[in-house]
């Protein structure tokens, strides 16, 4: 799918950081972990994460959306709400509570949920489409709140989670312009990780992984597989080839992962996604976001250029985007 001629892009984008680190090494579960999952914390290349008070991931969704909007007149005419990565309440409505608590009114909320770190790229892809499927329809408004499933941030074998919120809107007319966009899934992998959430209170909530070597090995090869594909076809679908991507970004998981994706796909992943996961840790599906908005602020990119940004998930979710500048 293409959007030579669309001209859906991004509007703008606000990314809430907390002004306190903490190191890896200070993290308070560190006491009660295993030796494996100790191991794990100390090799991923992680030394500190953001933290804020506590709060639930929606309210630091709906600060975002607030001082996005800030004196705008303009109303989004819907808000994708990406699911965190535990709701605040069954049956109610998270991105209703974002809308209210952002005082959003007028837009209709809902939520994009069940892809992991792919979400937020399956957001933009759709917030597009839908753009496209209505004229009347003038901006689409993306959100999401990182916090921990539950008091621990360590989750071996993916990451260490820290804290986060962002905000963007998609509009016609936007700058970087969405060029080309492509997704796929495999269904078998969507209980590969749980928390058994009905069974125990939330202070004993821990996230279990059905098998280590399942995700190490066998999605690895799936997302080498899966996002090879997808790249070429989204450069095809836009009439280019590697040597016309500028910069390639990915989420922040481990510092290994890096090292995978440049190697098996041959594609340099630009530096500051390592600088953010060293810093701040994984942010989940705000990590490709919060990535792009700092590499456009840097002034590094000249206009016409393109940036590539690459998206996978436990949950088996792969996503390429090609953004023109």
């Amino acid at each position: 799918m293409t959007t030579e001629t669309a001209g859906v892009g991004i509007g703008a984008i606000h990314c809430l950081l907390p002004d306190e680190r903490m190191p890896v090494a200070d993290l308070p579960e560190l006491a009660r972990l295993t030796e494996d999952e100790l191991r794990f914390a100390e090799q991923a290349g992680i030394k500190s994460v953001g933290v804020f008070p506590d709060t639930e991931p929606t309210e630091l969704a709906a600060r975002a959306c607030a001082e996005l909007l800030a004196g705008q007149s303009d109303v989004p005419d819907l808000l994708v709400h990406i699911g965190s990565r535990a709701p605040d309440v069954l049956i109610g409505s998270d991105s209703g509570k974002i809308a209210h608590l952002a005082g959003i009114s007028g837009t209709f909320p809902f939520t994009v949920d069940g892809l992991g770190c792919a979400g937020s790229s399956a957001a933009w892809g759709l917030a597009r489409d839908l753009l496209l499927g209505d004229p009347s329809r003038s901006a689409v408004l993306l959100t999401y709140g990182s916090r921990p499933t539950a008091a621990d941030r360590v989750r071996r074998p993916v990451t260490v989670v820290g804290d986060g919120a962002f905000a963007m809107t998609l509009v016609r007319g936007g700058r970087p312009l969405l060029k080309a966009h492509r997704m796929e899934a495999d269904s078998s992998f969507h209980d590969l990780f749980k928390v058994d959430y009905k069974h125990h209170p939330w202070s004993q909530w821990r996230e279990e992984c059905a098998d280590n070597d399942r995700y190490s090995f066998e999605l690895a090869m799936h997302s080498r597989t899966r996002l090879g594909k997808l790249v070429g076809q989204v450069l095809a679908d836009a009439g280019l080839d590697k040597a016309d991507v500028t910069a390639t970004l990915m989420q922040n998981v481990t510092a290994s992962a890096f090292h995978f994706y440049r190697t098996t796909l041959g594609l340099e992943i630009h530096p500051v996604c390592a600088t953010h996961l060293e810093e701040l840790g994984h942010l989940g599906p705000m990590d490709v976001v919060l990535n792009l908005d700092r590499l456009l602020a840097s002034g590094e990119l000249r206009r016409g250029q393109h940036v590539l940004v690459l998206s996978n998930s436990p949950v088996a979710a792969w996503t390429v985007t090609l953004w023109e500048v």
